[in-house]
């Protein structure tokens, strides 16, 4: 078996799976999007050789299925930017996530400390919802060693 079918059959396999990650909603439709783009791209290149002979002369590279190679490194360092940038993102929500909390929970206990326990009750949920949503609540002399 040459370069050409190993990748013919490799990219006609990709994009099944990738169809079927769809299916099964394992994958998202916009990432499912590029990953079909993907396997179209390297189906095309794959299956015509004189694309990617014309390709390896444009880049002057001798052998022409190397070309399928360099493309998909230089793939994986555009996926690997992308998903750089979205950890990043993620990152900064949940640091700005993290801090709502606290604030939330430092005002849950500022209105318990400065209300009676009458209209304490009828402010919170029934059952301790703020214990629920917050977790418990831990005095600030057990420090970090009290949170394990």
């Amino acid at each position: 078996m040459n370069v050409y079918w190993f990748s013919f059959l490799f990219s006609v396999g990709f994009i099944v799976v990738v169809l079927d990650l769809v299916r099964r909603r394992k994958l998202k439709e916009q990432y499912s999007l590029l990953w079909l783009l993907v396997g179209l791209g390297l189906l095309v290149t794959s299956s015509n050789t004189v694309v990617l002979e014309w390709m390896a002369a444009l880049l002057r590279i001798q052998y022409a299925p190397a070309v399928l190679f360099l493309l998909g490194i230089i793939f994986c360092f555009v996926l690997i930017l992308h998903l750089t940038v979205v950890t990043s993102r993620l990152s900064d929500r949940v640091l700005r996530l993290a801090q709502e909390v606290a604030l939330l929970k430092a005002e849950l206990a500022q209105r318990g400390r400065t209300a009676s326990p009458e209209s304490a009750e009828g402010s919170l949920p029934s059952g301790g919802g703020a214990q629920r949503l917050c977790g418990p609540e831990v005095p600030a002399s057990e420090g970090k060693e009290g949170r394990r």
